[in-house]
Protein backbone atom coordinates (compact mmCIF):
# COMPACT_ATOMS: atom_id res chain seq x y z
CA UNK A 1 0.00 0.00 0.00
CA UNK A 2 0.77 3.88 -0.55
CA UNK A 3 2.21 4.04 -3.86
CA UNK A 4 -0.28 6.12 -5.47
CA UNK A 5 -1.83 9.38 -4.79
CA UNK A 6 -5.20 10.14 -3.75
CA UNK A 7 -7.25 13.33 -4.60
CA UNK A 8 -9.83 14.06 -2.14
CA UNK A 9 -12.49 16.60 -2.81
CA UNK A 10 -13.30 18.76 0.78
CA UNK A 11 -11.72 19.85 3.52
CA UNK A 12 -14.91 19.89 5.57
CA UNK A 13 -15.03 17.28 8.54
CA UNK A 14 -14.31 13.89 6.59
CA UNK A 15 -12.06 15.05 4.04
CA UNK A 16 -8.84 15.62 6.56
CA UNK A 17 -10.06 12.72 8.43
CA UNK A 18 -9.68 10.30 6.01
CA UNK A 19 -6.75 11.88 4.20
CA UNK A 20 -5.30 10.86 7.80
CA UNK A 21 -6.26 7.42 7.83
CA UNK A 22 -4.63 7.05 4.15
CA UNK A 23 -1.40 8.77 4.96
CA UNK A 24 -1.19 6.60 8.22
CA UNK A 25 -0.72 3.93 5.27
CA UNK A 26 1.72 5.86 3.72
CA UNK A 27 -0.56 7.31 0.15
CA UNK A 28 0.04 10.90 -0.41
CA UNK A 29 -3.12 12.38 -0.70
CA UNK A 30 -4.02 15.99 -2.48
CA UNK A 31 -7.20 18.07 -1.16
CA UNK A 32 -8.98 20.35 -3.07
CA UNK A 33 -11.04 22.83 -1.21
CA UNK A 34 -13.14 25.34 -2.04
CA UNK A 35 -13.21 27.57 0.82
CA UNK A 36 -10.47 29.44 1.95
CA UNK A 37 -8.18 27.65 5.02
CA UNK A 38 -10.95 28.71 7.89
CA UNK A 39 -7.82 28.68 9.94
CA UNK A 40 -6.87 32.19 8.92
CA UNK A 41 -10.49 33.42 7.48
CA UNK A 42 -13.62 33.22 9.75
CA UNK A 43 -16.44 30.84 7.94
CA UNK A 44 -18.74 30.11 10.73
CA UNK A 45 -21.67 31.99 8.74
CA UNK A 46 -24.38 29.65 7.56
CA UNK A 47 -22.92 26.71 9.07
CA UNK A 48 -24.19 25.11 11.99
CA UNK A 49 -21.79 26.14 14.89
CA UNK A 50 -21.91 23.38 17.14
CA UNK A 51 -22.47 19.56 16.42
CA UNK A 52 -22.98 16.52 18.69
CA UNK A 53 -20.54 14.14 18.92
CA UNK A 54 -21.20 10.28 19.69
CA UNK A 55 -19.51 7.08 20.27
CA UNK A 56 -19.23 6.21 16.01
CA UNK A 57 -17.49 9.43 15.36
CA UNK A 58 -15.03 9.49 19.10
CA UNK A 59 -13.62 5.82 17.49
CA UNK A 60 -12.93 7.53 14.32
CA UNK A 61 -11.04 10.37 16.12
CA UNK A 62 -9.28 7.69 18.66
CA UNK A 63 -8.17 5.43 15.24
CA UNK A 64 -5.95 8.46 14.17
CA UNK A 65 -4.88 9.51 17.23
CA UNK A 66 -6.85 13.10 17.21
CA UNK A 67 -9.07 12.52 19.73
CA UNK A 68 -6.77 13.76 22.92
CA UNK A 69 -6.95 17.29 21.12
CA UNK A 70 -10.52 16.94 20.62
CA UNK A 71 -11.52 15.91 23.72
CA UNK A 72 -10.88 19.08 25.89
CA UNK A 73 -13.18 21.34 23.32
CA UNK A 74 -16.40 19.14 24.71
CA UNK A 75 -19.22 19.49 26.78
CA UNK A 76 -21.04 15.72 27.91
CA UNK A 77 -24.69 16.54 27.41
CA UNK A 78 -26.65 13.70 29.87
CA UNK A 79 -30.20 14.41 28.09
CA UNK A 80 -32.86 16.30 26.28
CA UNK A 81 -34.03 19.00 28.63
CA UNK A 82 -37.62 19.78 27.66
CA UNK A 83 -39.20 22.96 27.99
CA UNK A 84 -42.65 22.94 27.82
CA UNK A 85 -44.95 25.59 26.63
CA UNK A 86 -46.01 26.72 30.38
CA UNK A 87 -42.66 27.14 31.74
CA UNK A 88 -42.30 23.47 32.91
CA UNK A 89 -38.75 21.71 32.71
CA UNK A 90 -37.62 18.17 33.06
CA UNK A 91 -34.81 16.17 31.87
CA UNK A 92 -34.75 12.97 29.81
CA UNK A 93 -31.69 11.41 30.60
CA UNK A 94 -30.04 9.29 27.17
CA UNK A 95 -29.14 6.37 28.71
CA UNK A 96 -29.02 4.36 32.28
CA UNK A 97 -25.37 4.48 32.39
CA UNK A 98 -23.34 7.55 33.64
CA UNK A 99 -20.92 7.24 30.44
CA UNK A 100 -24.15 7.39 28.34
CA UNK A 101 -23.62 10.93 26.82
CA UNK A 102 -23.33 12.83 24.01
CA UNK A 103 -21.04 15.95 23.18
CA UNK A 104 -21.22 19.26 22.01
CA UNK A 105 -18.18 20.12 19.95
CA UNK A 106 -17.26 23.44 17.97
CA UNK A 107 -17.68 22.67 14.06
CA UNK A 108 -15.30 25.60 13.26
CA UNK A 109 -12.22 23.80 16.08
CA UNK A 110 -12.85 20.22 15.36
CA UNK A 111 -12.12 21.30 11.42
CA UNK A 112 -9.57 23.39 12.04
CA UNK A 113 -7.74 20.84 14.70
CA UNK A 114 -8.49 17.90 11.97
CA UNK A 115 -6.74 20.14 8.94
CA UNK A 116 -3.58 20.17 11.05
CA UNK A 117 -3.70 16.95 12.35
CA UNK A 118 -3.68 15.69 8.78
CA UNK A 119 -0.91 17.92 7.37
CA UNK A 120 0.79 17.22 10.57
CA UNK A 121 1.45 13.68 8.78
CA UNK A 122 3.83 15.40 6.47
CA UNK A 123 1.74 13.34 3.80
CA UNK A 124 -1.16 15.57 2.77
CA UNK A 125 -1.06 18.65 0.49
CA UNK A 126 -4.97 20.90 1.25
CA UNK A 127 -5.51 23.05 -2.03
CA UNK A 128 -8.06 25.87 -0.58
CA UNK A 129 -9.94 27.92 -2.97
CA UNK A 130 -10.39 25.35 -5.32
CA UNK A 131 -14.13 24.53 -6.67
CA UNK A 132 -14.29 21.32 -8.34
CA UNK A 133 -16.43 22.15 -11.59
CA UNK A 134 -16.88 19.03 -12.69
CA UNK A 135 -15.01 15.40 -13.13
CA UNK A 136 -14.54 12.82 -15.99
CA UNK A 137 -14.20 9.43 -14.64
CA UNK A 138 -13.31 8.58 -18.38
CA UNK A 139 -10.28 10.46 -18.74
CA UNK A 140 -9.62 10.70 -14.97
CA UNK A 141 -9.70 14.89 -15.03
CA UNK A 142 -10.64 17.01 -12.28
CA UNK A 143 -11.77 20.29 -13.50
CA UNK A 144 -11.15 23.40 -10.91
CA UNK A 145 -12.16 26.86 -12.89
CA UNK A 146 -8.90 26.99 -15.26
CA UNK A 147 -7.31 24.13 -13.78
CA UNK A 148 -7.07 20.56 -14.78
CA UNK A 149 -6.07 18.21 -12.62
CA UNK A 150 -5.37 14.27 -13.67
CA UNK A 151 -6.26 11.72 -10.65
CA UNK A 152 -5.28 8.03 -9.65
CA UNK A 153 -8.34 7.59 -7.37
CA UNK A 154 -10.31 10.71 -6.47
CA UNK A 155 -12.65 10.41 -2.89
CA UNK A 156 -15.26 13.09 -2.71
CA UNK A 157 -16.54 14.64 0.57
CA UNK A 158 -17.51 17.30 -1.26
CA UNK A 159 -20.61 17.73 0.39
CA UNK A 160 -24.74 17.38 0.12
CA UNK A 161 -24.29 19.30 -3.40
CA UNK A 162 -21.32 17.01 -4.49
CA UNK A 163 -19.82 17.57 -8.12
CA UNK A 164 -18.31 14.27 -7.90
CA UNK A 165 -21.80 12.53 -6.87
CA UNK A 166 -22.91 13.97 -10.31
CA UNK A 167 -20.16 12.34 -12.06
CA UNK A 168 -20.75 9.40 -10.42
CA UNK A 169 -24.53 9.37 -11.16
CA UNK A 170 -24.09 10.48 -14.89
CA UNK A 171 -21.40 7.58 -15.34
CA UNK A 172 -23.21 4.96 -13.64
CA UNK A 173 -26.50 5.56 -14.10
CA UNK A 174 -26.74 5.29 -10.02
CA UNK A 175 -30.24 5.22 -8.16
CA UNK A 176 -30.14 8.76 -7.09
CA UNK A 177 -32.86 10.73 -4.75
CA UNK A 178 -32.49 14.37 -2.92
CA UNK A 179 -35.53 14.80 -0.39
CA UNK A 180 -36.20 18.21 1.10
CA UNK A 181 -37.93 17.84 4.29
CA UNK A 182 -40.22 21.60 4.03
CA UNK A 183 -38.17 22.64 6.67
CA UNK A 184 -35.33 24.45 7.35
CA UNK A 185 -33.07 26.71 10.32
CA UNK A 186 -31.66 29.69 11.51
CA UNK A 187 -28.92 30.07 14.24
CA UNK A 188 -29.48 32.15 16.98
CA UNK A 189 -27.43 32.44 20.28
CA UNK A 190 -28.52 32.23 23.87
CA UNK A 191 -25.37 34.31 25.78
CA UNK A 192 -23.61 34.15 28.65
CA UNK A 193 -24.79 35.62 31.86
CA UNK A 194 -23.67 39.31 32.78
CA UNK A 195 -21.38 36.88 35.26
CA UNK A 196 -20.10 35.15 32.42
CA UNK A 197 -21.74 32.04 33.31
CA UNK A 198 -23.91 29.31 31.84
CA UNK A 199 -27.47 31.13 31.80
CA UNK A 200 -29.45 27.50 31.68
CA UNK A 201 -28.30 23.71 32.75
CA UNK A 202 -25.25 23.34 30.79
CA UNK A 203 -24.82 19.28 30.39
CA UNK A 204 -27.98 19.12 28.17
CA UNK A 205 -29.27 19.43 24.77
CA UNK A 206 -32.29 21.66 25.41
CA UNK A 207 -35.30 21.35 23.55
CA UNK A 208 -38.43 23.59 22.85
CA UNK A 209 -40.90 20.78 21.66
CA UNK A 210 -43.88 22.65 19.32
CA UNK A 211 -45.59 20.13 17.40
CA UNK A 212 -44.81 21.42 14.01
CA UNK A 213 -41.68 23.21 15.22
CA UNK A 214 -38.71 23.02 17.61
CA UNK A 215 -36.28 25.05 19.28
CA UNK A 216 -32.50 23.48 20.45
CA UNK A 217 -29.60 24.90 22.38
CA UNK A 218 -26.28 22.86 22.82
CA UNK A 219 -23.56 24.42 24.98
CA UNK A 220 -20.44 26.30 23.50
CA UNK A 221 -16.93 26.41 25.29
CA UNK A 222 -17.30 30.38 26.39
CA UNK A 223 -20.47 29.59 28.41
CA UNK A 224 -23.12 30.46 25.54
CA UNK A 225 -25.59 28.55 23.90
CA UNK A 226 -26.28 27.97 20.33
CA UNK A 227 -30.24 27.48 19.30
CA UNK A 228 -31.16 26.26 16.23
CA UNK A 229 -34.50 26.90 15.43
CA UNK A 230 -36.19 23.96 13.15
CA UNK A 231 -39.34 25.76 11.21
CA UNK A 232 -41.02 25.10 8.23
CA UNK A 233 -39.94 27.21 5.01
CA UNK A 234 -43.75 28.13 3.86
CA UNK A 235 -46.93 28.03 5.61
CA UNK A 236 -49.35 29.95 8.15
CA UNK A 237 -46.51 29.76 11.14
CA UNK A 238 -43.55 29.51 8.71
CA UNK A 239 -39.89 31.45 7.31
CA UNK A 240 -41.94 32.96 4.94
CA UNK A 241 -44.28 34.76 7.50
CA UNK A 242 -42.18 35.31 10.26
CA UNK A 243 -39.62 37.89 9.27
CA UNK A 244 -40.52 41.68 10.72
CA UNK A 245 -39.35 42.37 14.45
CA UNK A 246 -43.07 42.12 15.77
CA UNK A 247 -43.63 38.96 14.01
CA UNK A 248 -40.12 37.58 15.43
CA UNK A 249 -41.23 38.97 18.92
CA UNK A 250 -44.53 37.68 18.71
CA UNK A 251 -43.76 34.16 18.14
CA UNK A 252 -41.21 33.64 20.43
CA UNK A 253 -43.15 35.15 23.77
CA UNK A 254 -45.97 33.08 22.77
CA UNK A 255 -44.07 29.55 22.09
CA UNK A 256 -40.55 29.58 23.63
CA UNK A 257 -40.95 32.51 26.67
CA UNK A 258 -38.55 31.45 28.74
CA UNK A 259 -35.39 31.39 26.10
CA UNK A 260 -36.69 34.91 24.54
CA UNK A 261 -36.19 36.59 28.18
CA UNK A 262 -32.60 35.05 27.92
CA UNK A 263 -32.38 36.20 24.10
CA UNK A 264 -31.08 39.90 23.34
CA UNK A 265 -29.91 39.34 19.92
CA UNK A 266 -32.88 37.76 19.12
CA UNK A 267 -34.16 40.22 16.38
CA UNK A 268 -30.70 41.15 14.86
CA UNK A 269 -29.94 37.48 14.87
CA UNK A 270 -33.35 36.21 13.31
CA UNK A 271 -32.89 39.09 10.80
CA UNK A 272 -29.05 38.64 9.47
CA UNK A 273 -28.01 35.24 9.76
CA UNK A 274 -28.86 32.85 7.13
CA UNK A 275 -32.09 30.68 6.86
CA UNK A 276 -30.24 27.00 6.20
CA UNK A 277 -32.37 24.20 4.16
CA UNK A 278 -32.38 20.27 4.82
CA UNK A 279 -33.09 17.68 3.14
CA UNK A 280 -31.92 13.58 2.29
CA UNK A 281 -29.64 12.63 0.00
CA UNK A 282 -30.28 8.71 -1.42
CA UNK A 283 -27.79 7.54 -3.44
CA UNK A 284 -26.39 4.22 -4.89
CA UNK A 285 -24.20 2.83 -5.34
CA UNK A 286 -21.56 5.45 -4.10
CA UNK A 287 -18.07 4.37 -5.88
CA UNK A 288 -17.43 4.35 -9.66
CA UNK A 289 -15.21 1.48 -10.52
CA UNK A 290 -11.97 1.42 -9.16
CA UNK A 291 -11.39 5.03 -9.81
CA UNK A 292 -14.20 7.31 -7.34
CA UNK A 293 -15.56 6.82 -4.28
CA UNK A 294 -18.13 9.17 -1.89
CA UNK A 295 -18.13 9.83 1.71
CA UNK A 296 -20.20 11.71 4.27
CA UNK A 297 -22.58 14.22 3.16
CA UNK A 298 -21.70 13.40 -0.71
CA UNK A 299 -23.09 10.32 -0.05
CA UNK A 300 -25.75 10.23 2.42
CA UNK A 301 -26.86 13.46 3.57
CA UNK A 302 -28.79 13.45 6.61
CA UNK A 303 -31.35 15.59 8.48
CA UNK A 304 -29.74 16.91 11.71
CA UNK A 305 -32.11 15.03 14.12
CA UNK A 306 -30.49 12.12 15.87
CA UNK A 307 -26.79 14.12 15.51
CA UNK A 308 -25.86 11.87 13.56
CA UNK A 309 -24.29 13.45 10.34
CA UNK A 310 -20.65 13.98 11.37
CA UNK A 311 -20.69 11.00 13.10
CA UNK A 312 -21.58 8.65 9.78
CA UNK A 313 -19.04 10.53 8.22
CA UNK A 314 -16.67 9.83 10.25
CA UNK A 315 -17.64 6.55 10.25
CA UNK A 316 -17.31 6.24 6.62
CA UNK A 317 -13.77 6.59 6.88
CA UNK A 318 -12.84 3.83 9.77
CA UNK A 319 -15.15 2.00 7.34
CA UNK A 320 -13.22 2.43 4.11
CA UNK A 321 -9.51 2.25 6.53
CA UNK A 322 -10.89 -1.20 7.19
CA UNK A 323 -11.72 -2.40 4.02
CA UNK A 324 -7.95 -0.56 2.44
CA UNK A 325 -6.79 -2.76 5.51
CA UNK A 326 -8.72 -6.19 4.30
CA UNK A 327 -7.70 -5.89 0.56
CA UNK A 328 -4.56 -4.59 1.07
CA UNK A 329 -5.23 -1.29 -1.30
CA UNK A 330 -7.06 -3.29 -4.13
CA UNK A 331 -9.29 -0.84 -5.18
CA UNK A 332 -11.93 -2.18 -7.24
CA UNK A 333 -12.15 -4.76 -3.92
CA UNK A 334 -12.35 -1.60 -1.50
CA UNK A 335 -14.80 0.40 -3.30
CA UNK A 336 -16.88 -2.50 -4.38
CA UNK A 337 -17.34 -3.80 -0.50
CA UNK A 338 -17.69 -0.15 0.66
CA UNK A 339 -20.90 0.10 -1.39
CA UNK A 340 -22.25 -3.58 -0.57
CA UNK A 341 -21.47 -3.58 2.88
CA UNK A 342 -22.25 0.28 3.43
CA UNK A 343 -25.01 1.87 1.49
CA UNK A 344 -27.93 0.17 3.69
CA UNK A 345 -26.27 1.65 6.88
CA UNK A 346 -26.24 5.02 4.72
CA UNK A 347 -30.01 4.60 3.92
CA UNK A 348 -31.22 4.03 7.83
CA UNK A 349 -29.56 6.76 9.71
CA UNK A 350 -31.32 8.47 6.99
CA UNK A 351 -34.54 7.26 7.85
CA UNK A 352 -34.30 7.09 11.00
CA UNK A 353 -33.01 10.66 11.65
CA UNK A 354 -36.12 11.92 10.02
CA UNK A 355 -38.49 9.64 12.11
CA UNK A 356 -36.41 11.01 15.23
CA UNK A 357 -37.56 14.92 13.80
CA UNK A 358 -41.16 13.56 14.41
CA UNK A 359 -40.42 12.73 17.79
CA UNK A 360 -38.37 15.65 19.02
CA UNK A 361 -40.47 18.02 17.95
CA UNK A 362 -44.03 16.11 18.43
CA UNK A 363 -43.50 12.85 21.11
CA UNK A 364 -41.42 13.78 23.95
CA UNK A 365 -44.23 15.31 25.51
CA UNK A 366 -46.96 12.58 24.59
CA UNK A 367 -47.86 10.04 27.72
CA UNK A 368 -48.16 7.00 25.16
CA UNK A 369 -44.27 8.07 24.55
CA UNK A 370 -43.26 8.69 27.57
CA UNK A 371 -44.89 5.30 28.83
CA UNK A 372 -42.53 3.12 26.02
CA UNK A 373 -39.66 5.15 27.02
CA UNK A 374 -40.08 3.76 30.35
CA UNK A 375 -40.75 0.34 29.50
CA UNK A 376 -37.47 0.47 26.96
CA UNK A 377 -35.67 1.50 29.89
CA UNK A 378 -36.84 -1.61 32.13
CA UNK A 379 -36.29 -3.76 29.35
CA UNK A 380 -32.73 -2.68 28.90
CA UNK A 381 -32.04 -3.14 32.49
CA UNK A 382 -33.77 -7.08 32.20
CA UNK A 383 -31.95 -8.15 29.22
CA UNK A 384 -29.06 -5.75 28.64
CA UNK A 385 -27.55 -7.75 25.68
CA UNK A 386 -30.82 -8.02 23.68
CA UNK A 387 -33.19 -4.82 24.48
CA UNK A 388 -31.37 -2.11 23.57
CA UNK A 389 -33.26 1.50 22.93
CA UNK A 390 -32.98 2.72 19.57
CA UNK A 391 -31.62 6.21 20.77
CA UNK A 392 -28.70 3.87 22.90
CA UNK A 393 -28.34 1.58 19.84
CA UNK A 394 -27.68 4.94 17.30
CA UNK A 395 -25.50 6.75 19.81
CA UNK A 396 -23.90 5.01 22.25
CA UNK A 397 -22.74 1.46 20.34
CA UNK A 398 -21.44 0.88 16.91
CA UNK A 399 -23.85 -1.68 15.52
CA UNK A 400 -24.51 -0.72 12.09
CA UNK A 401 -27.60 1.40 11.30
CA UNK A 402 -29.27 -1.15 9.24
CA UNK A 403 -29.15 -3.10 12.40
CA UNK A 404 -30.28 -0.71 14.77
CA UNK A 405 -33.29 0.23 12.29
CA UNK A 406 -34.13 -3.93 11.90
CA UNK A 407 -34.10 -3.99 15.76
CA UNK A 408 -35.46 -0.95 16.30
CA UNK A 409 -38.73 -1.91 14.56
CA UNK A 410 -38.93 -5.41 16.32
CA UNK A 411 -38.79 -3.62 20.02
CA UNK A 412 -41.23 -1.07 18.79
CA UNK A 413 -43.85 -3.26 17.80
CA UNK A 414 -43.51 -5.91 20.62
CA UNK A 415 -43.82 -2.67 22.83
CA UNK A 416 -47.32 -1.14 21.22
CA UNK A 417 -48.43 -4.72 21.59
CA UNK A 418 -47.23 -4.88 25.60
CA UNK A 419 -49.00 -1.32 26.13
CA UNK A 420 -52.06 -2.06 24.47
CA UNK A 421 -52.52 -5.28 26.33
CA UNK A 422 -52.14 -7.42 23.68
CA UNK A 423 -49.10 -9.16 25.37
CA UNK A 424 -48.20 -10.26 28.81
CA UNK A 425 -45.19 -9.91 30.80
CA UNK A 426 -44.30 -13.24 30.40
CA UNK A 427 -44.83 -13.66 26.69
CA UNK A 428 -43.09 -10.16 25.99
CA UNK A 429 -40.07 -11.17 27.46
CA UNK A 430 -40.32 -14.95 25.60
CA UNK A 431 -40.51 -12.73 22.15
CA UNK A 432 -37.64 -10.52 22.97
CA UNK A 433 -35.68 -13.41 23.61
CA UNK A 434 -36.81 -15.58 20.46
CA UNK A 435 -36.98 -12.50 18.35
CA UNK A 436 -33.36 -10.27 19.36
CA UNK A 437 -30.39 -12.03 19.44
CA UNK A 438 -27.60 -11.13 21.66
CA UNK A 439 -25.71 -8.12 21.16
CA UNK A 440 -21.82 -8.55 22.77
Amino acid sequence: MGNEKITLIGAGLAGPLMATYLAQHGYSVAIYESRPDMRKVDLSAGRSINLALSIRGINALKEVGVFGRIEPITIPMKGRMIHDLDGNIYLQPYGQKEDEVIYSVSRAQLNMDLITHAQETGKVDIHFEHTLDSADLQTNELEFGNKKVFFDKVIGCDGSSSALRQAIIEKSNANYEKKPLGHGYKELTIPPSASGDFQIETHALHIWPRSEYMLIALPNMDRSFTCTLFFPMTGHTSFATVQKEDEIIRLFQNQFPDAYDLMPTLVKDFQTNPTGHLGTVYCDPWHYEDKAILLGDAAHAVVPFFGQGMNASFQDCSVLNKLIVKYGGDWKDVFNGFTKSHVMNGHAIADMAIENYIEMRDLVNDPIYKKRRELELLLEAKFSERFIPRYSMVSFHQIPYAEVYRRGEIQFKLMNRYLSNKLTDTQLHEHIKQQLTPIR
